[in-house]
This record gives C-alpha cells, structure tokens and sequence, in this order.
C-alpha cells in the first residue's frame, strides 16, 4: 500500500515536470506595479500550452515560448495581486523581460462577539499517527485540505493552521501556506483568504508543526475553509539557467491521513489547475493530507 501510495504521489508531482533544456525562453521578473518591488513565488505559466514555473524569492523566472500555436498568453499569478496576461510568441526568445502587476483590493472581515464567549475549535485531522505513504512536489505544485466545520458551528478568526511533516525528505525547506474558500468549480479551492506571504519552515520531520495565523485575521467561512502547503524554491535550488531541467519532488514530505470516508484534498499543478485526489485504503477510507487548524467558535 504504500509503495502505491508513493507511486501516485510522485506521478501527480512529476507530471508537472516538462524538459526545457535546449527550448527557446522567456526570462524576466514579476514586480508590484506601484513600489516596482519584486514579487517571491509567483505562479507563471502558458494558457494554452499548460506548461509553467514559479518565480524565486527575488521574483526572477523562466520559462519557455510558445511551441504548438503562433501565440499564447503567458499568465501571471501572484498572491494578493490581480492576475495578468502578456502576449508571448512561438518561437521567440524575450530575456529580462518586466511584468508589473497591480495590487487587488482585499477587505478583511472582522467578526464581532455579542453576548456570547470565543472558544477554540479544532477542524481537519485528528489523529496523530499518519498513515502509510507520502505527499510531495514540485516547485508551485500545492495540496489542499478542506478542513470541514462538520458540527456547523459558529466561526470566528483563524487561529493556527498546522501540517504534518514527515521525516523523510528535507523537512526544513521552506513552503508557503495558502488558505482559500470553497468556492471554484466543484466546490475546488479558489479565492484566497489569506493573501499576504507567509513562508516558514519546520525545525525537523516527524511531527505536526504549526502556523499562528492570528496576526491575519482572517474570518473561517462558515462551511469550513482549504488549507494548503505549496512548494516553493529557495535561493540554492534556483538554478542560473532553469531551475525546472531535470529537476525532481524535493523538500518537505507530508503525510497522509485515512480518517475520512470522503476525498477531501486536492492537487494543484502550475499551468493545470486543481484536480481532486480520490485514492483509498481499500477499506472505504480516502487518501487525504494530514493537516488541520484551529479557529474561534463562537458561543
């Protein structure tokens, strides 16, 4: 079972691999439209094509140009920004190219308590053993847990959001947390909650680790809310040519959880978009990321 289980782990991983090596690029940076600062981690890719990459710390990317239509668009993904679409040709190199992007109004709701007090609520995982297997990725590729209010309770802020690492791997790489409503096609993550970067990395393997998220305030959507992890690339992985040639799933290593009898995690890959993983045990019991949060209950 769990050779299975990896085995699917890396195919979805790998399956946003493409060789570049030898492809006519288009190189550049993606910045803030107003301060003209770089922008870390963006998502970048071929609308057509369905190929792409992320941008680094320093928001440098590479790509390659169009080969199957005269034109594509290359669209621009950054968290907290509206999107953009650049016009890109087949077959035509464009190096240290500038994409600015504006800034996307964000309003943050606030929750306010009358007669009633605020205690902690826990949603997602509760075990703490993780089951056979292994969840991985590549730069820009994400999975998402829906961490369900099962009881319907009232919700308030977020308060914490915590993953469980496993010990293989290299735990301590850096990833970035994501939180989106339910609100895309087949109830898919979409709109983001939290749409500030928040990069961390755990002190070891083997273990949950957690996220305070209370400084955001972010109000829990009263269905519940997806947490996820996306891959990023840190300075020494971000290779001076393409950092995508030959590359392989690398860093942290998540486990997964059989606790539920519904599929509620799902697999994004730059270009691709969301995908539901609808793997089991066998037992009836689906494949799910082990990961969980903790929010305001209103009473």
């Amino acid at each position: 079972m769990c050779t299975r289980l990896l085995l699917l782990a890396l195919f979805i991983a790998l399956s946003t691999t493409t060789s570049w090596a030898q492809q006519v690029q288009i190189k550049g940076v993606i910045v803030d439209k107003d301060t003209k600062e770089p922008l870390p981690f963006s998502s970048i890719g071929l609308k057509n094509e369905q190929i792409g990459a992320l941008s680094n710390e320093h928001g440098i990317f590479i790509v390659p140009a169009p080969t199957q239509n005269p034109a594509d668009s290359l669209v621009v993904v950054a968290l907290g920004y509206a999107r953009r679409a650049v016009l890109v040709k087949r077959g035509v190199a464009v190096a240290n190219i500038t994409i600015e992007v504006p800034k996307r109004a964000v309003e943050l709701g606030n929750v306010t308590v009358k007669g009633g007090k605020v205690k902690n609520l826990g949603l997602g995982a509760k075990s703490d053993n993780p089951g056979e297997g292994m969840i991985q990725g590549l730069p820009g590729s994400q999975y998402a847990f829906f961490v369900k209010n099962d009881k319907k309770k009232r919700l308030g802020n977020v308060r914490t959001v915590s993953f469980y690492i496993g010990e293989n791997g290299f735990p301590r790489e850096p990833f970035r947390v994501r939180l989106y409503k339910a609100d895309g096609n087949y109830n898919a993550p979409n709109t983001d909650l939290l749409t500030e970067n928040v990069v961390v990395s755990a002190p070891q393997g083997g273990q949950w680790y957690t996220v305070d998220l209370t400084p955001y305030n972010i109000t829990a959507p009263e269905e519940g809310f997806f947490v996820a992890m996306e891959w990023v690339v840190s300075g020494d992985k971000f290779f001076a040519t393409n950092f995508m040639d030959d590359y392989t799933p690398y860093g942290q290593i998540m486990r997964p959880t059989f606790e539920f009898k519904e599929s509620r995690t799902w697999n994004y890959s730059i270009g691709k978009g969301w995908s539901l993983i609808t793997a089991s045990n066998g037992q009836g019991l689906r494949y799910n990321a082990m990961i969980k949060a903790e929010v305001d209950m209103i009473k």
